[in-house]
């Protein structure tokens, strides 16, 4: 395997970048053509918000979305969420994930966060992974709640 290039997820990727979320999603729909490029731009500029990817020959194959945000409480340091976090099929189980998430932490590190948050699906067998990196799930409940979209 050649080496891994761990960088941000630029407007370019986005053919390769909605492969991958395909994949995540298992096919369940995800915004493409024009609106989906349009929509990905909003997210690379939105602030606090950073898309990171690891590239093998040219090719996007892992991905992984942290978005930081401010806070009042605990003496104003941001939460951090990490989401959208997948790798193409063929390349899982080399460590590009682990990469791409240690990046992604990193930066919220940097910028001094309070909390890294991540939920992940209770379905996938992926939850000792992100113990490996340092989540856990003994001192706070991961809830969520899903609008009905509007149309």
């Amino acid at each position: 395997m050649s080496q891994p290039i761990i960088r941000s997820v630029k407007l370019e990727d986005f053919d390769a970048l909605l492969k991958l979320y395909l994949e995540l999603t298992n096919g369940a729909p995800v915004l493409g053509g024009r609106a989906g490029r349009t929509k990905l731009a909003e997210i690379l500029e939105h602030s606090g918000t950073y898309v990171f990817g690891a590239e093998l020959n040219g090719v996007l194959v892992s991905v992984a979305s942290l978005h930081i945000c401010p806070n009042l409480t605990f003496g104003g340091r941001s939460h951090a969420r990490i989401e959208n976090v997948v790798t193409a099929r063929e390349h899982r189980g080399r460590g590009l994930a682990r990469l791409v998430m240690e990046v992604a932490i990193d930066k919220a590190r940097e910028q001094n966060v309070l909390s890294i948050i991540l939920l992940t699906g209770k379905q996938l067998d992926v939850r000792g992974f992100y113990e490996k990196l340092g989540f856990n799930a003994e001192d706070k409940w991961g809830m969520i709640i899903r609008p009905q979209a509007r149309t």
